[in-house]
């Protein structure tokens, strides 16, 4: 692990705001399974930090951005593919939500950055989009590619986008992951067509809900590194370039089975509980629009 600097401001001042919760081994050799899009480590995190500049927060010291490309890479997810009707709903939505924005598809080029097994490409390609996907993990894009999507398996500096430029680019759940937002940022830029817009998704360190349970916040994992407020990711996106559209909450749905694995995570006792009930009441498979408010989409457009 290697110490950073603020990615926001380049400042290297810094208070702790919660001390690092890993095992010593993690910290050198960290497994790959802590990386999941679906880990249940809530709790486990290096150390976070608060600029002192300008307030940004981030995990200090961090791995070295080619050991987290290398962990992506080897990542696999069966509990995501269990969860497929949850991530089909919220894509959905989120999809309707982006074009009342950027309006609808009509042949336009998209590119989903993080697509993991291509839920999202999937569903904007039935809309009417020419979507394609990029993603590290060779497992997510193996399965992407048995469904016939177009997965890149990689990351933006991937050949196979040297020159492309897209309508629009997607980021769910992904910049809170990266060695370098700002960096990663640029990349979209670069990638956009004059006019064209992101779709920034990710979560909010400045809510209510995350005011509210502090170290307990369940977001705050090894696999996060940074960690946004809707002030400190419109900023950075103005930093590179964008203009901010709309920023706002907004959350997904979950089936009752996959959210009480969830809250097992966080208290066993009370997540045997919610299990019991919903096994008893035959409502495990439902899925349920969830929002704590703690999790924000901001849309820009390249000026």
């Amino acid at each position: 692990m290697k110490n950073v600097v603020c990615n926001l401001c380049g400042a290297d001042d810094w208070e702790v705001r919660y001390p690092s919760t890993i095992e010593p081994h993690d910290v050198t050799a960290p497994d790959a399974s802590a990386f999941r899009c679906t880990s249940s480590g809530y709790g486990n995190h290096a150390q976070i930090v608060q600029c002192n500049k300008c307030d940004y927060i981030y995990a200090n010291p961090v791995w070295d951005e080619n050991d987290l490309i290398h962990l992506y890479s080897e990542v696999e997810d069966e509990t995501y593919v269990t969860e497929r009707i949850g991530r089909q709903l919220t894509f959905t939505k989120h999809l309707e939500d982006l074009e009342k924005i950027t309006g609808a598809g009509n042949g336009r080029d998209m590119l989903d950055v993080g697509a993991y097994i291509g839920i999202f490409v999937d569903i904007a390609r039935r809309a009417g989009w020419d979507a394609i996907g990029v993603e590290p993990s060779e497992w997510a894009v193996e399965h992407a590619r048995e469904q016939s999507l177009p997965i890149i398996q990689g990351t933006l500096d991937a050949p196979e986008l040297i020159n492309r430029e897209f309508d629009v680019i997607t980021m769910w759940d992904v910049i809170e992951h990266v060695a370098d937002p700002t960096a990663e940022l640029q990349k979209a830029y670069d990638h956009l067509k004059p006019g064209g817009f992101i779709a920034v998704h990710t979560m909010d360190i400045d809510s209510l809900m995350a005011k509210a349970t502090g170290a307990r916040w369940p977001w705050l994992m090894t696999m996060h590194i940074h960690y946004f407020s809707q002030a400190t990711l419109c900023r950075m996106l103005e930093k590179v370039g964008f203009e901010i559209i709309w920023s706002g909450a907004q959350g997904r749905y979950l089936r009752l089975n996959y959210l009480s694995s969830r809250i097992g995570g966080l208290n066993s006792t009370l997540g045997t509980i919610f299990d019991q009930t919903i096994q008893t009441l035959n409502i495990a498979e439902r899925p349920v629009p969830i929002n704590f408010g703690d999790l924000f989409t901001v849309y820009a457009k390249k000026c």
